[in-house]
């Protein structure tokens, strides 16, 4: 259903950006659930209310192995709850990895959209992290009309690098190859979509006029930071959890470095400054999985592919 119409995505999340800068969202702060003898995994909560035509709340919790990549599993599963506004019964409950990939994705290309004055062409696209986030950032490029000239790969597990550049070849027609670190980071649009926990690459090495989708968020030093334009989803929520903004805060205790929010850029309220390469980073916004699952829960509603549960509730009548 995402698949038939991935442009939708970039609607719903487009549409999210701007009613959440214009304080019709509510977005707390995630949660995270983690564990002292597996620190490497984490779950997460996020809550969130959209409010607007089809107002909805709801929460997604969402988790993070990575060691399932070694047992052949996804990194990552979700489940999304959606909550009738009025009543606050919940109403949906859907299996949401591919909402939260779907979403991300859509974020990606957007923020790449605007960051590149809405040009659809790069001579090279590098993809350092060669997952699910990774192949489906990918597709969505592509669903979204971009053309490159060629596609580099880098993972630190081979077997996945050869898979996307596969996946490049087989189901898009672009030349694609392997590649390693040092390639990648000279491409034209660098996406990272790894699972490193603190950042790698500590030197200055983007130059002006290249775009980086810091999905990963963790990936860079703040010396790398601090020497690019930086659009944010949000600024307070990307500000935490020793992301790579929040790691350059901490450091250089000003913010002057922070260009503004991928909204403010949308709206002509900020702008990228030519001489220096301009990074995305979003820390993933709640109200974007809301936006996308109430659209995907009302058609499948609307084609009889939803599966109701009858008396999911005990008793809902007071008396």
């Amino acid at each position: 259903m995402l698949a038939a119409d991935p442009l939708a995505c970039i609607g719903d999340v487009q549409a999210a950006y701007l009613d959440h800068k214009a304080g019709r969202t509510i977005n707390p702060d995630s949660y995270f659930l983690r564990f002292a003898q597996a620190p490497a995994n984490r779950i997460i909560a996020l809550p969130a209310s959209l409010s607007g035509e089809q107002p909805v709340s709801g929460i997604k919790w969402i988790s993070s192995f990575p060691g399932n990549i070694d047992a052949g599993l996804q990194r990552a599963s979700a489940v999304l709850i959606l909550n009738d506004p009025l009543t606050g019964y919940a109403f949906a409950c859907l299996e949401a990895s591919r909402i939260s990939a779907m979403r991300t994705a859509a974020s990606a290309v957007l923020a790449a959209r605007w960051m590149n004055r809405q040009q659809r062409h790069v001579g090279r696209m590098s993809f350092i992290g060669a997952g699910f986030i990774a192949r489906t950032i990918l597709d969505m490029f592509v669903s979204d009309g971009w053309t490159m000239d060629a596609v580099s790969v880098f993972d630190q597990h081979q077997d996945s690098a050869l898979a996307l550049v596969g996946h490049a070849a087989s189901h898009h027609g672009l030349h694609s190859e392997p590649s390693d670190l040092a390639t990648c980071l000279q491409a034209d649009v660098v996406v990272f979509a790894t699972t490193a926990p603190s950042p790698y690459v500590l030197e200055p090495v983007f130059q002006p006029g290249q775009l980086v989708l810091n999905i990963s968020l963790r990936d860079l030093g703040p010396e790398v930071i601090a020497q690019a334009n930086n659009i944010l989803d949000d600024v307070e929520h990307c500000l935490k959890a020793q992301t790579s903004p929040d790691l350059a805060v901490q450091q250089y205790q000003h913010r002057s470095f922070i260009t503004g929010t991928l909204a403010q850029l949308m709206t002509g309220q900020v702008e990228l400054s030519p001489a220096k390469a301009s990074i995305f980073s979003p820390f993933g916004l709640g109200v974007l999985d809301l936006a996308v699952g109430q659209r995907v829960y009302r058609q499948a509603v609307a084609e009889g592919s939803a599966l109701p549960v009858p008396q999911f509730f005990f008793e809902s009548a007071r008396w």
